[in-house]
């Protein structure tokens, strides 16, 4: 008899996309897409401060660090906690990096950054980039925007639909390198089957609503979807840098066995080849 190995697919599809937009002439953003196992997995954009010097500094720094203090963390943490203190450490060496420098002095960004593992989400957030859960067709903003107009809306002084053309919805109440240490919004959720993240920054869903997020994040694979979706803002004449980062977790619901998945029906066949 012949033993077969084989190793398992993959339970996640992961890309990001970064443009310049048609409105700039440098590329303040940055992105990260990062697949460490196949049940395990990192996705992460950045827009920097247009107003603080060195914006493109801020978010290619600010994602480099995160991506690499996250996987120096010990492999047997649980995903979700390295990803916290991941971003402490790129709020850390960005602000270190400001003070050692004075051309970079108050350079900061926004960051909002997912892990998922084994069916658990958990995300990490600072500033006004955004993460939608497309379930099933429909689509929910899991983050809060940090922004001077959204506090406003928080105590009732403007409406929504005021905030969505007002001056202070640019106006960050948070952001990263900006202090030494950062107030950082931490999301925690189960996914289910089919379940898509997208990730991306202001230049995207100022021009695009959240039907045609969810519509574009569900075609194609997930590195194809993030194409789709700046491409189109970049169709709509977004005036702003673009990024886009899509997670497909294809896997089980998380406590769920891996038969759900499809791994008993795997095992079968590779027997049955080997009758």
């Amino acid at each position: 008899m012949t033993a077969l190995f084989f190793d398992p697919a993959p339970l996640l599809d992961v890309g990001a996309v970064s443009d310049v937009g048609t409105g700039r002439d440098h590329n303040e953003d940055a992105c990260a897409a990062h697949l460490e196992a196949t049940d395990c997995a990192i996705a992460a954009v950045a827009d920097g401060v247009s107003s603080s010097p060195a914006g493109e500094v801020a978010s290619a720094t600010a994602i480099e660090v995160l991506v690499r203090a996250f996987r120096e963390e010990p492999a047997t943490a649980a995903a979700g906690q390295r990803l916290y203190r991941a971003m402490q450490q790129a709020n850390i060496e960005l602000y270190d990096r400001a003070l050692a420098v004075p051309e970079l002095r108050g350079m900061a960004t926004t960051l909002t950054a997912v892990a998922v593992q084994r069916g658990e989400l958990t995300a990490v957030h600072v500033g006004d980039s955004r993460l939608y859960l497309v379930r099933s067709g429909a689509i929910a903003q899991l983050t809060k925007d940090h922004t001077a107009a959204a506090e406003k809306v928080k105590y009732g002084l403007m409406s929504k639909e005021r905030a969505r053309d007002h001056p202070d919805k640019s106006v960050l109440t948070r952001s990263v390198g900006r202090e030494l240490i950062v107030s950082r919004d931490r999301i925690s959720q189960a996914l289910e089957t089919g379940d898509l993240l997208v990730l991306c920054t202001d230049g995207l869903y100022n021009v695009l609503d959240d039907d045609e997020i969810a519509r574009l994040a569900c075609d194609g694979d997930a590195t194809a979807a993030a194409q789709a979706l700046v491409a189109t803002a970049n169709e709509r004449g977004t005036p702003d840098n673009v990024t886009a980062a899509v997670l497909r977790f294809t896997g089980p619901a998380a406590g769920r066995p891996a038969e759900a998945a499809g791994l008993g029906a795997r095992l079968r066949r590779v027997l049955s080849w080997m009758r």
